[in-house]
């Protein structure tokens, strides 16, 4: 029987703003955020985090999210009608959600807690891996982008922006298929759930 609660709930958001000067290379602003849990056994800790988890969606919930927004600073520079995308910068405002117990735990429920948390935080650390990824990816995608006839870096702008949300398309395919398998039957997030509550 599958896990009534996921690992992950992905959200993710972009927001272009052309201004200038802007400094070469990705930024990144990650905070870690927790929500407390408490439980005698490893169903209660699971039940815990179905209700006190991170929405998804409207009713459901998570057992912790990854979630981040890109803001781009693009840097364009005209000269006789030709417009070139000089210099980007995305800044990648990364945010994690974890459980955190607030109860004491019997040593063996403990261990098990441990290998759990582990499991969660690496399964986290790799959607944000592939967010990361995807900052540099669109970054060289549309550094040196040129349009003719375009004194005014209109076209130069509506070209960009088309890239970076093709980008974000491409990486945010990546993330679905690598939740996907995660949650598969049989996959590491049920296994980590089942062994959380002492079945195998």
């Amino acid at each position: 029987m599958r896990p009534a609660v996921e690992v992950c709930l992905l959200m993710a958001g972009l927001c272009a703003a052309f201004v200038s000067p802007a400094a070469a290379g990705m930024k990144l602003d990650f905070k870690t955020k927790t929500y407390p849990i408490s439980g005698r056994t490893g169903t209660e800790l699971v039940e815990a985090m179905n209700r006190e988890g991170p929405k998804r969606g409207f009713m459901a919930h998570a057992i912790a999210q990854t979630s981040y927004t890109v803001d781009w600073e693009l840097k364009v520079t005209e000269d006789g009608g030709i417009c070139r995308l000089a210099d980007a910068t995305g800044t990648l405002n990364l945010t994690y959600t974890f459980p955190s117990v607030a109860s004491d735990l019997s040593p063996s429920l403990n261990r098990r807690w441990k290998r759990f948390y582990a499991g969660v935080r690496a399964h986290e650390r790799e959607h944000g891996r592939m967010a990361k990824a995807m900052v540099r990816a669109t970054e060289k995608s549309i550094i040196g982008l040129t349009r003719e006839n375009d004194r005014f870096c209109i076209k130069t702008r509506h070209a960009a922006k088309r890239r970076i949300r093709d980008v974000y398309n491409q990486y945010e395919a990546r993330q679905v298929a690598f939740d996907k398998r995660e949650h598969s039957d049989g996959g590491r997030v049920e296994r980590l759930v089942e062994a959380l509550m002492g079945k195998h």
